[in-house]
């Protein structure tokens, strides 16, 4: 039975979550299906669009995504105070990207008087809608309705396009953020749909790859920080650089090059993770497989376990490949 999602998502013990959507009734999210020939690669850039708009207007950062041909992965975080600082108009105006609102919040956006007899009713849509614009839920219906919608339309069929419920896991440490980070980018090579993570379309990692050519990084993607700077903003707590040669060289040996090995370079920043390079391999190859639950070392585990009341934690032995360093 699918666990209820208040028992997967606690903002308390972690604002970082992997999510993963997954195809129904043999449908193809995008590529070619091979029971029929027929392509559907053009519903990758739906996908991305929604994707990166919706990043645009919840509280929610974007720091990892691949579209495959039946699933789709993302690797979120909860922005709480981003979504704490907005003004009630910029809320009702974030709102309001993706739905009408009521009658209320349309006249308080174009700066009409409202009764006072109304106030606390005005109150608590902004509330609510507060509260969904960082809610992994929302953001994620907000991004499988319309791709659903439009492929049945395009399919001329009814019914699900998605599997009932999105699957959550929670992310309890940096080690576990960076490797399902790098499980996410390696999606393609693993599925020998691309060669290297630059020829990957339709990913996070193509996108860094492109702006860190031309000496950024993108603005839809929450970016990489040196955690060596003092008073720094929000970010992955990682130098970009690092990150890109580690994923870089973890793509030559899961594509099947015998010249793949990881670096002495890349081999600090595991040290840094407290990760083995074995464990590393198998993490960001299996990742979905080994992990069906929370992810992190048994410390933030029984604490996470602790927190939302529960019994059973069957998934604590699999931490010793997040504990091995």
């Amino acid at each position: 039975m699918p666990c209820p999602r208040r028992t997967q998502i606690s903002v308390e013990d972690t604002l970082w979550y992997h999510t993963v959507s997954r195809c129904v009734r043999k449908a193809w999210l995008t590529g070619v299906d091979p029971n029929t020939g027929q392509s559907y690669e053009h519903r990758r850039n739906w996908v991305e669009s929604q994707l990166l708009k919706l990043g645009e207007v919840f509280a929610i950062d974007i720091a990892a995504y691949v579209v495959m041909s039946n699933h789709l992965h993302l690797v979120l975080r909860i922005d709480i105070e981003l979504a704490n600082s907005w003004t009630d108009r910029e809320v009702v105006e974030q709102w309001h990207q993706l739905f009408k609102g009521t009658e209320l919040t349309q006249r308080f956006a174009k700066g009409e008087l409202v009764e006072e007899q109304n106030l606390s009713l005005l109150r608590h849509s902004i509330a609510q809608y507060r509260s969904r614009l960082s809610d992994i839920s929302w953001f994620m219906r907000c991004l499988n309705e319309p791709i659903a919608r439009m492929a049945n339309k395009e399919d001329k069929c009814t019914g699900r396009f998605w599997e009932g419920r999105f699957k959550s896991q929670a992310l309890l440490d940096e080690a576990a953020v960076l490797t399902c980070m790098a499980y996410v980018d390696l999606n393609p090579i693993r599925a020998k749909m691309a060669a290297t993570p630059e020829s990957s379309d339709y990913t996070s990692i193509q996108r860094r790859i492109k702006a860190a050519l031309e000496g950024g990084q993108p603005k839809s993607l929450l970016s990489f920080i040196d955690n060596e700077q003092l008073n720094q903003p929000k970010g992955v707590n990682f130098a970009l650089q690092d990150y890109l040669q580690l994923v870089d060289e973890t793509g030559r040996i899961l594509g099947g090059d015998k010249r793949g090995s990881i670096s002495v370079s890349s081999s600090k920043l595991l040290t840094q993770l407290n990760i083995s390079t074995d464990s590393w391999v198998k993490l960001t190859s299996e990742f979905g497989k080994i992990f069906h639950g929370p992810v992190g070392t048994l410390h933030e585990l029984t604490n996470f376990c602790d927190h939302l009341q529960k019994r059973r934690r069957h998934f604590a032995k699999c931490c010793k490949y997040l504990e091995d360093g």
